[in-house]
């Protein structure tokens, strides 16, 4: 695409602070791709970033997502409480470990999931909660914490929007729960692809190491040093590459402007859509959240959708119910509500390389999308 092409025209793409080349051709030259040095450092530099004792770096959201579930003991047999409105890839991890998803609702102002719902479709196969932190907004479990964990319950955060947002005063990800963040192209922070999970324990941390090297557990310069080594259970090839790893220690230095041109944008759609009639915000609680996505909701959506595709502009929709999803009709359930948002809700260009002016734009044309304005 021409680079002087306007950037609400543009699908997402990587923000890059310019320093991710030099990284990734310093491990280039080094020669070594794989799990080395570089990665361990980036761990460790996110950990320390989000306030934890550790993090496990793995290949993708979906790998984090699907070794936590294992971590956790998640396995054939038991359920998985889950939003309907989240990305594919949440479900599938649960399937991938035997388990079975038990969709519920979202609240229909944020797109996340409310302790209500929660503890409604708990039942005795429940051995987990999956939160998806839509748009980078922060769940609040507390008010049925003491439920869970009586019931062996555990919480695994679908956290793949919500690098760099707050949960009171720790960041998303200290909070004491299994979080999993991705860290894929065009995610808050990126690595081009890659994901990261936060254990509630040392012995969490070790499984998830196990698992994403195929059981090995055994370091790269203990393998070189050795002419054998143990494979001492199940295992994935998981693991994040030291190429990955570099562009991901580029990106983290810069992420104070990340987090400040991203709530500027979002406020921004704000004020230009104040008013409009016929258009509602999916509030992020931008105060606290780094946003990832700028969601509204549409009466007409199919026909506003394509108005503004007409118009040049790069929308979407995140995401179709999962629910109505073919793959997953076995575990079907009445949804009225997501089943309405998923008729409703349309994603507006949200990146950093947009401007302020891109922003208006965007939201003068959805008003006129929109029947506002004429």
């Amino acid at each position: 695409m021409n680079s002087s092409t306007p950037e609400y025209r543009r699908n997402a793409t990587p923000f890059l602070h310019g320093q991710e080349t030099e990284t990734v051709s310093r491990v280039l030259a080094a020669g070594q791709y794989g799990h080395t040095e570089v990665t361990e450092e980036f761990e460790r530099k996110v950990a320390a970033f989000l306030g934890v004792p550790d993090a496990v770096a793995v290949t993708s959201g979906t790998a984090a997502m699907h070794t936590a579930l294992l971590a956790a003991g998640i396995g054939p047999g038991h359920e998985v409480v889950v939003p309907s409105l989240t990305f594919c890839a949440t479900i599938q991890a649960i399937l991938a470990c035997g388990a079975a998803p038990r969709f519920i609702e979202v609240a229909p102002h944020t797109l996340c999931v409310e302790p209500d719902a929660v503890a409604e479709a708990i039942t005795p196969a429940t051995r987990a909660v999956m939160p998806v932190l839509f748009g980078g907004r922060a769940i609040d479990l507390s008010g049925i914490r003491s439920a869970l964990d009586r019931q062996g319950i555990a919480v695994i955060e679908d956290a793949a929007h919500a690098f760099g947002s707050y949960s009171g005063p720790a960041r998303v990800g200290g909070t004491g729960d299994l979080t999993c963040f991705s860290f894929g192209p065009v995610k808050n922070l990126t690595c081009g692809q890659g994901g990261m999970v936060v254990p509630r324990t040392p012995e969490e941390a070790a499984t998830i190491r196990r698992l994403r090297l195929l059981g090995v557990v055994a370091s790269q310069a203990e393998r070189q040093a050795a002419t054998s080594y143990h494979v001492e259970a199940f295992g994935l090839r998981y693991q994040l590459s030291s190429i990955n790893a570099a562009i991901g220690l580029a990106q983290l230095p810069g992420f104070k402007t990340t987090e400040v041109k991203r709530q500027r944008l979002w406020r921004a759609y704000r004020t230009a859509l104040h008013g409009a009639k016929g258009v509602t915000l999916v509030d992020v609680d931008v105060d606290h959240t780094v946003p990832h996505l700028f969601v509204v909701r549409v009466a007409d959506r199919e026909v506003v959708f394509r108005r503004m595709l007409a118009a040049g502009i790069a929308v979407g929709v995140h995401y179709p119910p999962n629910h109505l999803q073919p793959a997953f009709a076995q575990w079907r359930r009445s949804l009225p509500v997501t089943e309405q948002l998923g008729r409703e809700i349309l994603s507006l260009p949200f990146h950093q390389h947009m401007t302020e002016d891109d922003i208006h734009h965007v939201a003068a044309t959805l008003k006129r999308a929109t029947g506002n304005g004429r």
